[in-house]
């Protein structure tokens, strides 16, 4: 029964809390299960990520910064970087139209669209990611993840990382410069980044799926064809 189970943990944290006047140590941390501390971690590891990818984006693509010149890429990481645990992100940028998500995802590879576009893609991206994690920053004991969402998430990766090298402009130019060579050297430094992304997101797919006792809906697709899954904000 739903009693049994957490009767432990509730007796636990309100033992702690009768003791925490007496010691110091985080009181949150107990309220956690294995998961939701491995969901943590993988939070964390998501959007340093994110941090590196929009880094080296900016790098090889110099011209998107300069679209907006009141902004570094240090002001950039600043706009993106993630709240205290009780605040909710805000990904929601005017120079965007508020867009989030695949939408936001849209504008990068937008041939319509005169704004900087690493910004839209890190923003689609980061936003996208999030709300697969129901928007949250920490999860805790009774906190639900929702399995689907995950494993959409990682497939939306692939699309965005195939779309990155090889969707091009009306002057057949990339949209975005990624990987390349050096020397006559590839540099797939770009691909790893991504693969970690997708590997996080498969994984915690599948452990959340485990954990609810829940099927995954695979599917088989072609990134050159398919358009992105859907995650709601």
């Amino acid at each position: 029964m739903l009693y049994q189970r957490l009767l432990t943990p509730l007796l636990l944290i309100g033992i702690t809390l009768f003791l925490s006047g007496c010691n110091d140590f985080n009181v949150r941390n107990l309220a956690k299960s294995d998961v939701d501390m491995i969901v943590d971690l993988h939070l964390a590891e998501l959007d340093q990520l994110n941090r590196q990818l929009l880094i080296k984006l900016y790098k090889r693509n110099p011209r998107e910064l300069r679209k907006n010149p009141k902004h570094s890429i240090e002001s950039r990481l600043r706009q993106l970087q993630l709240p205290p645990p009780e605040q909710q992100p805000n990904y929601r940028f005017a120079e965007l139209g508020n867009r989030v998500g695949n939408q936001a995802l849209r504008l990068a590879f937008d041939p319509d669209f005169s704004g900087d576009r690493v910004f839209a893609l890190v923003v689609g991206m980061k936003s996208m990611l999030h709300a697969a994690y129901s928007m949250k920053t920490e999860l805790f004991l009774l906190d639900e993840l929702n399995h689907q969402l995950l494993y959409n998430s990682a497939r939306n990766l692939e699309i965005i990382n195939w779309r990155l090298n090889n969707f091009r402009d009306p002057n057949n130019e990339l949209y975005l410069l990624s990987n390349g060579y050096q020397n006559g050297i590839a540099n797939l430094s770009f691909e790893r980044l991504f693969g970690k992304m997708i590997l996080i997101q498969d994984m915690m797919a599948k452990v959340v799926a485990d954990r609810n006792n829940r099927t995954i809906n695979t599917v088989v697709h072609s990134v050159a064809s398919t358009a992105l899954m859907p995650i709601p904000f």
